[in-house]
């Protein structure tokens, strides 16, 4: 019902955003028949290194974390031969990628990896609670169509990747090697391959007919492969918890705090996983004692009380981490002989635990693009071939993308009247229950990644609010205040949208790509 209503609404709107982005999109690619080469590039012509010969390796994969360990797995046992470098195969420790929506638990069961969550210890995550002002409310996964095992999983995120490095190689084609890989190897415009150092220090270069860029948010080879618009709009200081009992067990908890949300999620058995989100790029000092003053003045008095004893003995024992959220929209150049992915090539903010299904879809993307090719030799054409790739994951990633922006953006808390109405009418939206929170939630989790959809909603939220504003007596005011909410809310998703790409994401059945063929040899 709510995508009836405001369709004729939107179409107008995103009929303006398809002629902006057409015309920008035409300058885009005059600009990239310029060769885009830098310092992360060489030439493969080095007759002073070692040389890995190619011709036993199909395909080079820099960077086993999730998405490099996942797709080693899944094109070696496609048949394909892998070479996984990766710059440090111990466990990794991090703070964030540790909760796996449902829709990505799905791909991670297309792709056959749903056992790597065995003996992990990891916990099953059946929705969230929202809490706000002493209210709260539960929102669950709408998980009744699917199987009883599918819910969103939470673990330590090291022992997770760990489990897909072990899996991948026990693959005989799969090669997994620890080494830094300091460029691409360049050959009259195509990528041949990789240089590399290895642990013991021995500069190598390695060749294979496609190398697939995963190396991570700190990716140092990105620049030759997309325009990369980097944004950090906030910190997240990490805590684990421990012996916590959660208000809602089995939910990521989600606190609409002052100045930003506040995060908790199980993340074993005994831990629970606290991010607490900072804005801007600077965080107070750990090591002068500033951030366990900032976390038990600012944050502590904030959160369920049911939570408090834990974190602040959390906060007393001293582990505090932190980390930048950074977002960047996916803008790549399409390069015969490479191809980029995961965080490297895409990133949203962390606030809604999208980034490991993105990848993992796009992982699911490729390798169905992939499996009728009997080789990838012909460089040239397979380039043009895999453009359907960036076309044909735009809807589900450019949803996911767009709602974690809009979403933090919309949580953050702001002395404006009309971002203060937008932000409670968000909460009591999801709080009636039906619809207004089963379809954020299904968007949320990835298992109903409709762009259409989480525009109709976010208005839906929107409008709410005027609504609540005019009601029961409108004055002057109101009405103002209600007009700049639309246009805040407006001001909020579109730009998102138009960085995503408003065609891909609306209408990619009109982009060209969409209908590429394998190449015949």
């Amino acid at each position: 019902m709510i995508q009836y209503i405001f369709g004729g609404i939107l179409a107008s709107l995103l009929g303006f955003f398809f002629l902006l982005n057409a015309s920008q999109s035409k300058k885009k690619k005059n600009a990239s028949s310029i060769e885009i080469r830098d310092e992360c590039v060489k030439s493969s012509i080095n007759g002073d290194l070692r040389s890995d010969v190619g011709g036993d390796t199909d395909v080079i994969i820099v960077g086993a974390g999730v998405a490099g360990a996942a797709l080693a797995h899944t094109l070696g046992k496609d048949g394909r031969r892998v070479h996984v470098i990766e710059r440090d195969l111990t466990e990794p420790d991090r703070i964030v990628g540790e909760l796996l929506q449902p829709g990505g638990y799905l791909k991670l069961i297309e792709l056959g990896l749903q056992d790597c969550l065995d003996e992990i210890d990891s916990q099953r995550v059946l929705g969230y609670a929202l809490f706000k002002d002493g209210r709260d409310t539960r929102l669950a996964y709408p998980l009744e169509k699917f199987h009883s095992d599918v819910s969103g999983r939470s673990f330590h995120n090291g022992r997770f990747i760990q489990r897909m490095r072990e899996k991948a190689a026990t693959l005989p084609n799969v090669r997994l090697e620890q080494g830094t890989v300091t460029s691409l190897l360049e050959e009259n415009g195509t990528i041949k391959g990789v240089l590399y150092k290895t642990k013991d220090g021995e500069e190598i270069n390695a060749y294979a007919p496609l190398t697939i860029v995963c190396d991570g948010c700190f990716s140092n080879l990105r620049r030759s492969l997309c325009s990369p618009k980097v944004e950090v709009p906030s910190c997240f200081v990490g805590l684990v918890l421990e012996n916590c009992q959660l208000p809602y067990p089995n939910h990521g908890h989600v606190v609409l705090a002052d100045p930003s949300p506040i995060l908790f999620y199980p993340i074993s058995s005994t831990e629970v996983r606290c991010l607490v989100d900072v804005p801007g790029q600077k965080v107070p000092s750990i090591a002068n004692g500033e951030m366990a003053k900032y976390l038990k003045t600012v944050v502590a008095p904030q959160i369920p009380p049911q939570i408090y004893d834990s974190f602040i003995a959390a906060i007393d024992k001293g582990s505090i981490r932190t980390m930048p959220n950074r977002s960047m929209p996916a803008d790549p150049h399409p390069t015969p002989g490479a191809l980029l992915m995961g965080d490297a090539f895409n990133m949203r903010h962390p606030l809604t635990g999208g980034g490991m299904t993105v990848a993992l879809s796009d992982i699911v993307v490729l390798q169905n693009l992939l499996k009728p090719l009997r080789n990838l030799n012909d460089a040239p054409a397979l380039c043009k071939y895999l453009e359907s790739f960036y076309t044909l994951r735009k809807p589900v990633a450019s949803t996911i993308n767009t709602l974690a922006g809009a979403l933090y953006k919309v949580f953050c808390a702001s002395p404006d009247e009309a971002r203060k109405e937008m932000r409670e009418a968000c909460f009591d939206y999801l709080s009636l229950g039906g619809v207004c929170s089963q379809g954020p939630v299904a968007l949320l989790s990835g298992l109903n990644p409709r762009p259409l959809s989480l525009v109709c909603h976010f208005f839906a939220v929107a409008i709410y609010g005027v609504g609540r504003l005019l009601i029961p007596f409108p004055s002057p005011k109101r009405l103002w205040i209600g007009a700049r909410l639309i246009s805040g809310a407006s001001g909020i998703i579109f730009p998102i949208i138009k960085a995503e790409g408003v065609r891909q994401m609306f209408f990619p059945a009109t982009v060209p790509a969409y209908y590429r063929s394998p190449p015949v040899k």
